[in-house]
């Protein structure tokens, strides 16, 4: 007699890779050891039975500031990685910065890790930084496990990592490409960029034009198409930067993208205060639009959430002087939800661009990303259907504050595995 299985999942909305279709997933150990037919006699010593809920594979969400050592008041790693699994994320990777010391040589990782270890509820990964100064550590990083470099072509809002300029920009790239490794770019021009003239938001939103982001993200292709270096541009707000990237994939520069649920979700006419927020900005409902176009039509390979806390404090006042990052891990699935289905796209089509390819952007395409066997039991209950109203105050991010407070989304997280297990209060991630 075979062992039974540890865990059996039977669902009729199950998302593969080759499409959503009824079926049982079941789980030995920490990993998915078959998909079988919905009605398959499977022995478990658990089976759950989820109707029409769908069932998700984990999502992979490689754009999170978790700021913990340093600016641990702005988040941390057990509020953040909560939030997370509440949103269905059970896999993220930490931002080298805002915290204290920056991840940008090895001994500032072994902090980060240290400072991680026992308190995180998903898994979690970490990037480095590149600045100027640490070309030289960029290797080693690379050897301690770093999925690879984030660099700022404009003031990263703190002075603890500064931004490259364009030879450093290109000696990055070399040194990158030496060994294969990936740099994710914020893409903003500074020489296009400038002061807001007030504290409104349109003033904000003249300080940082659409064309600092694309004239950053053609700098970045032509780096690129020189060293032959492997490069990720960071949330894409603006839809003129999909022109050059399109450009650029046809030529065979590594190029790949990504954007956020808020510019997805949000526009110009939607914003009302410095919750909402964020470098680069939201835009008006005509690039919104050419956004979801971008995405569908493969430009845009993810979408990740920026999630990028700071105290209560630090989000009021004027857009010339709040703190500009949005606050959403826990949101993001519901979000995208909402919006995709109201245009036409299926849970394939949003855990392709949530759960996939980012686990395929980063090399976690082995173990994350799909529910498949020999892939990490990584999964989410899903209810499309249903529907909440959001409360700052009720999510788990360290500080309650997002621009969706009030907001109505439609999709709720019904349960979260990670490696077969449900998650609960217990740190059971682990530091990849």
């Amino acid at each position: 007699m075979a062992e039974p299985y540890d865990l059996v999942v039977r669902s009729r909305r199950v998302v593969t890779a080759s499409g959503e279709r009824p079926a049982a997933v079941a789980v030995r150990g920490r990993t998915i050891a078959e998909v079988a037919a919905y009605d398959a006699p499977l022995d478990a010593r658990e089976q759950v039975e989820l109707g029409e809920t769908a069932l998700l594979p984990g999502l992979v969400d490689t754009h999170v500031h978790v700021n913990e050592p340093g600016r641990t008041h702005w988040e941390g790693f057990a509020t953040a990685t909560r939030a997370a699994a509440a949103g269905g994320v059970t896999t993220v990777l930490d931002m080298p910065l805002n915290s204290i010391p920056p991840t940008v040589d090895a001994a500032a990782l072994a902090v980060k890790r240290r400072a991680a270890a026992g308190q995180c509820l998903v898994d979690v990964g970490f990037w480095g930084g590149a600045i100027p100064g640490n070309l030289g550590a960029l290797r080693e990083l690379h050897r301690a496990g770093v999925y690879g470099f984030k660099c700022f072509l404009s003031h990263s809002g703190v002075e603890e990592f500064p931004p490259l300029d364009d030879a450093g920009l290109h000696a990055v790239l070399a040194e990158a490409a030496s060994f294969d490794g990936l740099v994710i770019v914020h893409a903003e021009d500074p020489r296009l960029l400038g002061e807001p003239a007030g504290p409104g938001y349109r003033d904000f939103l003249a300080s940082r034009p659409a064309l600092a982001e694309r004239r950053a993200v053609e700098r970045v292709v032509a780096a690129a198409r020189r060293t032959g270096a492997r490069v990720h541009i960071l949330h894409v707000s603006s839809a003129s930067c999909l022109e050059p990237l399109a450009g650029a994939r046809r030529e065979g520069v590594r190029v790949t993208a990504e954007t956020c649920p808020h510019y997805l979700a949000l526009a110009e006419e939607d914003v009302r205060g410095p919750e909402f927020k964020c470098c680069p900005p939201i835009r008006d409902a005509a690039n919104r639009d050419a956004l979801w176009r971008g995405l569908a039509e493969g430009v845009l390979d993810c979408v990740v959430s920026d999630h990028s806390p700071a105290t209560v404090e630090l989000k009021t006042g004027g857009f010339d002087t709040a703190w500009g990052g949005i606050s959403s891990l826990q949101l993001g699935l519901p979000v995208v939800w909402t919006e995709a289905s109201r245009r036409g796209h299926g849970l394939p089509d949003v855990v392709r661009w949530m759960a996939e390819r980012p686990a395929a952007l980063v090399g976690l395409d082995r173990r994350k990303g799909a529910i498949a066997v020999g892939r990490d039991a990584d999964l989410v209950a899903f209810d499309t259907g249903a529907t909440f109203t959001v409360r700052a105050e009720e999510l788990y991010h360290r500080n309650p504050t997002t621009p969706y407070h009030g907001r109505t989304l439609t999709g709720v997280v019904r349960a979260t595995w990670l490696r077969g297990r449900p998650v609960t209060g217990e740190a059971r991630g682990e530091l990849l």
